[in-house]
C-alpha cells in the first residue's frame, strides 16, 4: 500500500496535505481498499466550518456507507466535482484525482497533531 509521507493521517482514515493556510482532504488507499467500489460522495459543507473531527460527508460504497471526519478545524472551501461522475476516483487514486475538499485551515500549527505515515502504517498494521 502507498502511504506518502508528506501528508499526515488520521486514526479515521483521512489524509491531509497542507498547502499554505489551505489543505486538500481525502481518504487513505487502506480505507478505500477495506469500504470496496466507492458508488456516491456526499459532501454538502462548503462554506461551513467544521470542527476536527466533526463530520463533513459521507461515502457510500456497496455495502456500506461510512461518516467522513474532518481531521482539524477548518472552512471547507471546495469539494472536487469530479466525484460526482466518477466517484471511483477515490478507488483508483485515492492521493491525487480522488481527493475530496479543499478547506482553509483555522490553525495550520494543528496539522502537527496528526499521524506521520510511519504512524499510521503501525496503526493499520501494515
Amino acid at each position: 500500500m502507498n502511504f506518502p509521507t508528506e501528508l499526515k493521517y488520521t486514526r479515521d482514515h483521512e489524509w491531509i496535505r497542507v498547502e499554505g493556510d489551505e489543505a486538500i482532504i481525502g481518504i487513505t488507499e487502506f480505507a478505500q481498499s477495506e469500504l470496496g467500489d466507492i458508488v456516491f460522495v456526499d459532501i454538502d459543507t462548503v462554506g461551513n466550518e467544521v470542527d476536527k473531527d466533526g463530520l463533513f460527508g459521507s461515502v457510500e460504497a456497496v455495502k456500506t456507507v461510512s461518516d467522513l471526519f474532518m481531521p482539524v478545524k477548518a472552512t471547507v472551501l471546495s469539494i472536487n466535482d469530479q466525484l460526482d461522475a466518477s466517484p471511483e476516483l477515490v478507488n483508483t487514486d485515492p492521493y491525487g484525482e480522488g481527493w475530496m475538499i479543499r478547506v482553509k485551515l483555522d490553525n495550520p500549527a494543528d496539522v502537527e497533531s496528526l499521524l506521520s505515515a510511519d504512524a499510521y502504517k503501525e496503526l493499520i498494521g501494515k
